[in-house]
């Protein structure tokens, strides 16, 4: 996208969570009559706070209820809408360190864990491949450095 373009395109807030195993993985969903993966998460209702936001979402999405302090800050980031044209995302992401089963729900048609180390072979949403993938190989050497 041009820069004139991104000045132009319509704005959609959002919430998301990396969310790592123990082991490292982090998972990806794909929604419903989409190709892309991307994280979980959702549009944030009028008057919602992000966090609030996302903890809605991922029980809806996934059958899961992590509390408001199990999330951790990773700040705002701006990318191309993966299935609306002319649109980009501005994200609140946050990190959610969870073991337990995901199960999709909702408009969740799969969920995946990539493993620390695999070649990843699928199509991502440009926030997923350009912001949370770098994101996630960085935490996954900060956690290998403190061991």
């Amino acid at each position: 996208m041009s820069e004139h373009t991104n000045q132009a395109a319509r704005r959609i807030r959002i919430a998301a969570a990396l969310i790592m195993r123990s082991d490292g993985a982090t998972l990806l969903v794909r929604k419903k009559g989409t190709d892309c993966f991307m994280q979980a998460g959702g549009k944030i209702d009028a008057g919602e706070q992000p966090l609030q936001a996302l903890a809605r979402e991922l029980c809806e999405e996934l059958s899961i209820q992590p509390t408001l302090a199990e999330f951790q800050t990773l700040g705002r980031h701006t990318a191309p809408a993966a299935h609306e044209p002319e649109a980009v995302v501005c994200a609140d992401l946050f990190l959610l360190r969870a073991d337990q089963a995901v199960a999709p729900a909702s408009e969740i048609e799969e969920c995946i864990w990539l493993e620390p180390g695999k070649h990843i072979a699928i199509a991502m949403a440009p926030l997923t491949q350009d912001i949370v993938i770098p994101l996630w190989r960085h935490i996954l050497k900060q956690d290998a450095e403190k061991q």
